[in-house]
């Protein structure tokens, strides 16, 4: 039932993320990522989202592999969810192309079957 749920909501979020990308201001796919490491945690970005963007129950996991930058800027501005939205004033786009090229830099956690420890 659990993955179920999350599941659908997976594909919901994915399915807004797409509705976004192409309704959203269309804004350069660069940034930098150390400056958005320091932005992502000086917005506080990390209480809910976590320090590396995992996720949290306060929080959608938003790395590895985050949403479109156009997706992830429209979304921040127009949350559908608990999040406050956040205005152009309070983080600028190019701030948000920071904090979005930190994310991308993220690692994947490493498969399940190569942790030693849950497969003994």
């Amino acid at each position: 039932m659990t993955r179920r749920i999350l599941r659908t909501a997976g594909l919901a979020f994915f399915a807004l993320g797409m509705l976004f990308a192409q309704t959203a201001p269309k804004v350069a796919a660069t940034g930098n990522a150390e400056n958005g490491k320091k932005l992502f945690t000086a917005y506080a970005c990390y209480q809910c989202h976590g320090y590396l963007g995992q996720g949290s129950n306060a929080g959608a996991r938003l790395a590895p592999k985050p949403l479109p930058l156009a997706a992830m800027i429209a979304y921040v501005r127009k949350p559908s969810g608990q999040m406050p939205p956040v205005t152009a004033k309070v983080v600028s786009d190019a701030e948000l192309a920071d904090i979005h090229a930190y994310l991308e830099t993220v690692p994947a956690p490493p498969d399940v079957k190569t942790i030693k420890l849950l497969n003994q």
